[in-house]
């Protein structure tokens, strides 16, 4: 069984990097989780042509926020990869949706936080309306909101949502791709 059939696999390796985001190493995901080590990762915002956000409920196999809330698609770069290849590959991994870089503008790019444990963090977004396939092991469900309907769910019950989507909902470029920004 591959790391991609039961959600994440401590043997990953990701490059680490410094506080200006650039290559200092490699190491596997369990040490640079256990480490806190500084690495990369991407959030993808998917509003459909109704303009409702999908909503990630995250599988509860995951070693990080099981079974909350999340932006439509998240993940980690790999080692030698770049933002935007992870984030085509974390779509069609998770969601089972296949696009090209170019349907992915970047809106955001937020530096490491804690609340985004220790990954500095492209965000983008992809709109349209797309068949999905969702990966059991990555997934547990999609749910389809608008972005003010999401803000407000966020506001009256933050424990459902994982700790990262409320850090990234607050940010400017994020805020603006939803249409939340004043």
């Amino acid at each position: 069984m591959s790391h991609r059939e039961v959600g994440q696999s401590p043997d990953e390796i990701f490059d680490v990097v410094d506080k200006n985001d650039v290559v200092v190493g490699r190491e596997f995901r369990r040490e640079i989780h256990r480490r806190g080590l500084l690495h990369r990762a991407i959030h993808i915002f998917w509003l459909r042509g109704d303009g409702r956000l999908c909503l990630q409920r995250r599988s509860y196999a995951k070693d990080n926020c099981p079974g909350l809330l999340s932006s439509s698609c998240a993940g980690h770069v790999d080692s030698g990869e770049d933002y935007v290849t992870a984030a085509v590959r974390e779509l069609r991994e998770e969601l089972g949706v296949s696009v090209v870089p170019a349907a992915l503008p970047e809106v955001d790019y937020a530096p490491c936080h804690p609340d985004l444990g220790n990954e500095f963090v492209r965000s983008y977004v992809l709109r349209g309306d797309h068949p999905t396939a969702l990966a059991a092991f990555e997934v547990d469900s999609i749910l389809w909101r608008t972005p003010a309907e999401t803000e407000a769910w966020l506001g009256a019950d933050p424990a459902l949502f994982a700790t990262p989507m409320a850090h990234l909902l607050r940010r400017s470029g994020v805020r603006r791709a939803l249409g939340l920004a004043a």
